[in-house]
Parts: structure tokens; C-alpha cells; sequence
């Protein structure tokens, strides 16, 4: 028992609530925006690479066109190469069809992240700065405003300056 008062006596007994042994305010604050920072990274290189895709797509319909023994160059590691159009074509087909894999395993992180981040917040309690009050105004104005008989809900929620 008193290793236990002794351990508990270190950390703010404030900040801690009722757990004993839980992360502080500051830990469970520093790894929410963590995991946070972490999805909105794979959002962007999602996107990333879904301009990439749409760049493939465009040189893919052009070279489509023209002529199989027609030269074209390619960038390879920092490198211009020249090839033909016959060579190029099936490389960058399967080069989009790789990068579309990418973006679907990104996706698929990014959902497992986010019910992560949704765990994290119900389990601690998180709540984001104006959501609890916002949502609580806006639900009680909506409410006052529809036994008023004036209003609707569509409106709810949205502040006009």
C-alpha cells in the first residue's frame, strides 16, 4: 500500500481523477493529438497520391493516342531516359495500379485510426474545445425555437456574425 500512496503522491492528484494507475491530463492530451496528428498525416499523403494517379491517368490517355515506336522520355530515379511509347505505357499502368493499392491500404489505416481516436476519446472522456457547449446551445435554441412554433432544425448549430 505504500508503494502505491507513493507513486500516486508524484503525479497531480488533481489532474488524475479517480484512476490511480491512469495516464495524467497532460499524457492522455499529448497522445490524443498524437493520434490525431498521425491521421491527418495519412490523409495528406493520400491525397498525395491521389493527384499522383490523376498525373498518371492524364500521361496514360495522351500516350494512348499516339504512336507505339514514337520516342518518349521518363524519369527514373532523378534520371531522363528515353523509350519508346510501347515501353512506357504497361510501366505506367502498373505503376497506377500499385499507387491505387496504397491509397487503399492509407484508407483502411485511416478508418482503423479513427475508430482508435473515437475509442480514445470515449474512454477518457475527450471532448474538443466548443463541441459539448455548441452542441448543447444549439440544441436547446432549436428546441426553444420549434416549441415557439419559428424556426427549424436545419439551422441548428450554425452561428451567423
Amino acid at each position: 500500500m505504500a508503494a502505491n500512496s507513493s507513486s500516486t503522491g508524484s503525479k497531480s492528484s488533481n489532474s488524475s481523477g479517480g484512476k490511480q494507475s491512469g495516464p495524467s491530463a497532460e499524457q492522455v492530451v499529448a497522445t490524443f493529438q498524437r493520434m490525431r496528428q498521425e491521421q491527418r498525416s495519412m490523409a495528406s499523403k493520400a491525397a498525395e497520391l491521389e493527384m499522383e494517379i490523376n498525373e498518371h491517368s492524364l500521361v496514360i490517355d495522351t500516350l494512348k493516342d499516339v504512336d507505339p515506336s514514337r520516342k518518349c522520355f521518363r524519369l527514373v530515379g532523378g534520371v531522363l531516359v528515353e523509350r519508346t511509347v510501347k515501353e512506357v505505357l504497361p510501366a505506367l499502368e502498373v505503376n497506377k495500379e500499385q499507387i491505387s493499392k496504397i491509397i487503399e491500404s492509407i484508407n483502411t489505416q485511416m478508418q482503423s485510426k479513427g475508430r482508435e481516436l473515437t475509442e480514445y476519446r470515449e474512454r477518457y472522456n475527450i471532448r474538443l474545445v466548443g463541441e459539448g457547449e455548441a452542441e448543447a446551445q444549439g440544441q436547446s435554441a432549436a428546441s426553444s425555437r420549434d416549441s415557439e412554433g419559428g424556426g427549424s432544425k436545419s439551422g441548428a448549430g450554425v452561428l451567423v456574425s
